[in-house]
């Protein structure tokens, strides 16, 4: 009946480290004291009553997941509160947890994926590996719910590329990696189906350097945690690296460079293919398709890969009987190389701390493929093993004084000084008078009104109306548009369009002889090799000196130009100068002919009187009647024609037989 009136009161929240920074250090550890009694009463409650009160208080999951939470983003041991304090706090709060998710109805909250990945990073591998599965074993329908909705939300981002919520998804992995790395069960989850790891490839293709090492490992942590559990999965691990196989051929066959791809990358970065390798072969399950697949993974390893020894240095125990190291503090620090190295196994163990991880490599020879082996293998040397993992590497803040600066040194060279416009000035050398110097400005009275108003400064009206007297608005300014100097480089008069005078007999000899061989057999231009074998392209090669491809870019560049076409025709089709002799141009009647104008025939050409220069588009001048000079006298129609002729004979008389014998010279005839 006593335990019926046990009533805790409720916990408060674990605060945030914004709030944390800004409470007293007097106030802090009373809050420490307060949860450390409420946690050490909920865990002396025996278990009928732990399920009948604690299970049922809503203020310890939201303490736990908070205080969870907390910790594992800012990895928080606070300086103002006393460290044994802090971790007993630690110790009680997974102890909590532990006894909530145990029970048959444990608060739903807890059992999110979230808060377990907080536990897996806040508490290492080991814990949070015992948390997770016996999560696994009594509420696997609630985790798998859980997960079933980020592993679907992640797919949906990550297949989205681009357009998705790039830093969000980066921010969520590299939060599940937590829980990958602690639980093979959440590692087969994520790996049942090829729909997520089809998102991981996809978006690893994007240029996203902090997004990519995440995705390589949720990978790698994907597929280790195959190989881990009491009951491995050796077989859906095999079908996994197939696929990954798979992928790898696409896009080594794809425009894209071969060795920008998640595999080739995870495969080079990470110790996989040795791990598995290990693995299958201490379960002595191996098979052919196991290794001949790790094999053909082996092939996509990039060249210059991290390819470092695995010989093991046997180090001599130091005993403390050697002389001091006067260089201690040097061979203590961190190097920067070192630096790289603890990031690279922090992203893969993100719970380990710096100083922890600098031993690690100190044991191992900076060697960070078997440092990471040793961590999942839990081979570690027992010194290293009872280390404290959350430790933290502090750089020494006081200088070294190992060395005494004692050996004389010859004087340094002085420093330049610089100088400037103002040197030796009176405010240089201080020789200006005190008055004129001053703070700020000099009136600070002194309105923008007064300044307007002060008219001792302003100019003479007389100055100005002198001054635009002067100016005479009628004088036109010189126009210098146009003067080479002014324009700032020299201006070229030439017309472009203007062929080149030095290459121009040559050109057109060439353009006449390829343009005639065109028109005759445009085959002569073809672009097989019976054609350029043939007697023709070997005479035109030797007439022009020009090759296969120039004749044959010519004979392509005049078929795409009608314009040069025309021209070229214009040019070489008239006249082609083989003419050898002239015939006679002009008309002569042929005997027997009727005469329907008249019977004379006289007249340059042969031309009948009357008949006129007509015939080109019908008609001509002349014509009009039958009138002839040469008719009989006293006829009325004979009379006509002389008056006429006499009448022209005045205004053109015999201009207009010369001009007609100049254009019929002009269009090569000749008298005859």
């Amino acid at each position: 009946m006593a335990s019926k009136s046990i009533v805790l009161p409720p916990l408060v929240p674990y605060p945030k480290l914004s709030w944390r920074s800004n409470m007293l250090p007097e106030e802090w550890e009373a809050c420490l004291d307060a949860w450390i009694s409420l946690t050490e009463a909920h865990l002396s409650i025996p278990s009928p009553d732990f399920v009948r009160i604690s299970a049922k208080d809503e203020s310890l999951p939201n303490f736990l997941a908070s205080y969870f939470a907390e910790t594992a983003l800012s990895h928080d041991e606070n300086s103002l509160a006393n460290p044994s304090k802090t971790k007993q706090l630690r110790k009680q709060a997974y102890l909590l947890f532990y006894r909530l998710v145990s029970v048959d109805k444990s608060p739903e909250s807890l059992l999110h994926w979230e808060v377990l990945a907080d536990v897996c990073k806040v508490y290492g591998k080991e814990k949070g590996s015992k948390v997770t599965t016996l999560v696994w074993s009594k509420h696997s329908s609630i985790i798998e719910g859980s997960l079933g909705s980020v592993k679907s939300l992640l797919t949906e981002e990550l297949d989205a590329g681009i357009k998705g919520n790039l830093k969000g998804s980066e921010i969520q992995l590299r939060r599940l990696n937590q829980l990958l790395h602690a639980s093979p069960e959440a590692a087969s989850f994520f790996m049942a189906g090829d729909d997520f790891v089809d998102g991981l490839v996809s978006c690893y293709k994007l240029m996203n350097p902090p997004l990519r090492k995440v995705i390589i490992s949720t990978i790698y942590l994907c597929i280790i945690g195959l190989t881990e559990g009491p009951k491995p999965r050796f077989s859906s691990l095999v079908d996994q690296l197939y696929s990954l196989s798979a992928v790898a051929e696409a896009h080594k066959k794809g425009p894209t460079n071969v060795n920008d791809s998640l595999v080739a990358e995870l495969v080079t970065v990470t110790p996989v293919l040795k791990q598995l390798q290990q693995r299958i072969d201490a379960s002595g399950s191996g098979s052919s398709r196991a290794k001949s697949v790790i094999a053909t993974l082996q092939g996509f390893r990039k060249p210059g890969g991290s390819c470092r020894s695995l010989r093991l240095v046997k180090k001599k125990p130091n005993k403390g009987k050697g002389l001091a190291d006067t260089d201690d503090h040097e061979n203590s620090s961190v190097h920067v190389h070192q630096m790289s190295l603890i990031s690279q196994v922090q992203d893969l163990f993100p719970d380990l701390g710096s100083g922890f991880i600098v031993k690690l490599l100190e044991e191992y020879n900076d060697n960070t493929e078997e440092v990471i082996s040793h961590l999942l293998d839990g081979s570690l040397p027992p010194s290293l093993n009872s280390a404290d993992r959350h430790e933290e590497f502090e750089l020494p803040n006081e200088p070294s004084a190992s060395h005494a600066d004692l050996v004389p040194h010859s004087t340094p060279p002085q420093l330049p000084t610089r100088r400037n416009i103002f040197d030796d000035d009176e405010l240089d050398q201080l020789t200006v008078d005190a008055s004129r110097l001053h703070f700020g400005r000099r009136n600070p009275d002194q309105t923008a009104d007064d300044v307007l108003q002060d008219r001792s400064t302003a100019p003479n009206k007389a100055a100005i109306l002198s001054a635009l007297a002067a100016f005479d608005s009628d004088d036109d300014e010189r126009d210098d548009t146009y003067d080479v100097a002014d324009v700032g480089g020299t201006v070229d008069f030439a017309n472009p369009e203007e062929s080149n005078p030095e290459n121009n007999s040559q050109q057109s000899a060439h353009d006449e002889t390829l343009f005639r061989a065109y028109k005759s057999s445009p085959s002569i231009f073809a672009r097989d090799a019976t054609t350029r074998r043939s007697k023709e392209r070997a005479a035109i090669r030797l007439d022009t000196g020009m090759t296969d491809e120039a004749l044959e870019g010519w004979a392509v560049m005049l078929s795409r130009d009608p314009r040069q076409m025309r021209r070229l025709e214009t040019r070489f089709a008239t006249f082609k100068g083989e003419q050898t002799s002239l015939e006679s141009t002009s008309w002569k009647a042929v005997e027997g002919e009727e005469d329907g104008n008249g019977n004379g025939n006289r007249g340059r050409g042969g031309r009948i009187r009357g008949q006129g220069r007509g015939g080109r588009g019908g008609g001509g001048r002349g014509g009009r009647g039958n009138g002839n000079v040469t008719g009989t006298s006293g006829d009325k129609e004979t009379d006509v024609a002389r008056q006429r002729k006499e009448a022209n004979k005045g205004s053109r008389a015999n201009h207009n037989r010369r001009e007609g014998r100049a254009r019929k010279m002009a269009r090569g005839g000749f008298p005859g």
